[in-house]
């Protein structure tokens, strides 16, 4: 392709670099991707030329932030991909509590930060996820009971638009907008490039809970599930937990959950009391600084995975016969993988503070997130294991209701409605109103126009790189 790259600034990375092969790749490695161009943006400029440098030529855009959308859509064959974790700067205006982080800045930056000047932040699980994107897809978080979800504390947002443009939003300003980008995800409506949020209460200490036990039977990640799901109708709301069943090549069949609770660990311990009464569970409940309890959990993240997922929203209380069955789902690993499991992320407490219709997000009445995942090393068994999501996924769609879009699956037949749930209709006009020429567009995002879909991303396993990078050069 003869194209010229004159008008881009910032760091510009095409294939003939070395640098190229290590950029163009992204948290899921299960997903191999070569984009036209990478273009690392340093500045809000960067951004704009960007976009109009995409508009231009014709050439497809992606944006990406952290780069972990599960589905591979912050990057794409043949796309430019505008990397914005380069804009990473965060700034504190101590006269009226207002936190301003650009649009690269990630959730362990955003910890370190805030954690320096005594505050909490209802932040994501892994430390290396874009916040921009965390937060326009809702915002699920270690703190998100006692906090709210992190689109509650955003208070404006701004984007460069279609055209170019910087745009603002906010409650007064541009307020269709700034209620679409608090839910309705990342890459949808423009480049977000700066973010204001307001802080909560500063905060000297928490409680960092861990609960396992390794290699149990069904039976015991059954009556885990049954205590989970009694324990969280009335929960604390200073407890957020991710609770999970799973069964992985080191641990067997097993169960675990983390959190932080915004109190003492004597209390902890009687507020989880019907965890802690279980047969052969192992816990700990360890009172120290935010920063140190968000640090610990986000180890536990890799630097990458190969792995295929699913989510869903439970509304209802699972009966005996719904729980054994979703337990049956993970009870033989597909072949090839080393970990499946389904991760339950609790919601409800402040979350239900905020009424369904007041921002994008959705599923503000669901009790709780649940995520089904498997893990694979070796390329070979990629195919096999996507099998197996997408076999195992009909039983959970048929007790759940609607998608996670910070989670997102690849094979939603109607995606927008599972993402969305009644708000599609508004969301649309949002989009014609600030992207009618669907600039901004990915396999699942919203369009303006009954265009033609963007392509998928390629699999690791179904074309090869030479492939690829060849078309790419003609």
């Amino acid at each position: 392709m003869d194209i010229c790259f004159c008008g881009l600034t910032g760091h510009i990375v095409v294939p003939e670099d070395p640098d190229y092969n290590k950029g163009r790749k992204d948290y899921n490695r299960a997903i191999q991707q070569y984009p036209l161009v990478i273009n690392y943006c340093g500045n809000k400029r960067d951004v704009a030329n960007a976009v109009n440098w995409s508009r231009k030529f014709n050439v497809p855009l992606r944006i990406r932030s952290g780069g972990h959308n599960y589905e591979g859509y912050s990057n794409g064959n043949g796309t430019l991909v505008i990397d914005i974790s380069k804009m990473n700067r965060i700034s504190l205006d101590a006269s009226t509590n207002l936190l301003t982080a650009e649009g690269g800045v990630t959730n362990g930056q955003m910890y370190k930060f805030v954690s320096s000047k005594g505050y909490p932040f209802p932040g994501g699980t892994c430390p290396t996820v874009g916040l921009s994107g965390y937060v326009t897809g809702g915002g699920w978080g270690l703190s998100c009971r006692y906090l709210g979800l992190g689109c509650d504390s955003l208070e404006e947002i701004e984007l460069v638009n279609y055209k170019g443009c910087l745009v603002k939003a906010n409650r007064r300003c541009n307020a269709d907008l700034f209620w679409a980008c608090r839910g309705a995800g990342g890459g949808n409506f423009g480049v977000i490039v700066s973010m204001k949020f307001r802080l909560p209460h500063k905060v000297e200490k928490v409680t960092l809970i861990e609960i396992n036990y390794r290699h149990v039977t069904p039976k015991e990640q059954e009556e885990f599930l049954e205590t989970w799901q009694r324990w969280l109708e009335d929960a604390d709301p200073r407890i957020t937990l991710i609770s999970r069943i799973y069964n992985s090549v080191s641990d067997g069949l097993a169960i675990l959950a983390r959190g932080i609770f915004y109190g003492k660990p004597g209390e902890a311990k009687q507020l989880l009391k019907p965890f802690l009464e279980l047969s052969r569970v192992n816990y700990s409940f360890k009172y120290m600084p935010f920063l140190n309890a968000v640090t610990i959990i986000g180890s536990n993240y890799p630097p990458f995975e190969k792995f295929q997922s699913a989510s869903r929203f439970v509304m209802k209380i699972f009966n005996k016969r719904e729980i054994s069955d979703l337990v049956g789902l993970i009870r033989k690993r597909p072949n090839g993988s080393v970990f499946a499991g389904l991760s339950m992320y609790a919601l409800g407490g402040r979350v239900r503070d905020i009424g369904q219709d007041e921002t994008a997000f959705f599923y503000r009445n669901a009790h709780y997130i649940i995520w089904m995942e498997t893990t694979w090393e070796e390329n070979r068994f990629a195919e096999e294991n996507r099998r197996w999501i997408n076999r195992q996924f009909p039983a959970l769609a048929a007790v759940t209701t609607g998608s996670y879009v910070n989670f997102p699956y690849n094979q939603l037949p109607d995606y927008l409605e599972e993402y969305y749930g009644s708000h599609v209709a508004l969301l649309k006009k949002v989009k014609k109103k600030y992207d009618p020429l669907d600039i901004f567009t990915f396999p699942q995002g919203i369009r303006s126009s009954g265009g033609r879909r963007p392509q998928p991303p390629v699999l690791e396993d179904a074309k090869s790189k030479t492939e690829i990078e060849t078309s790419n050069k003609s």
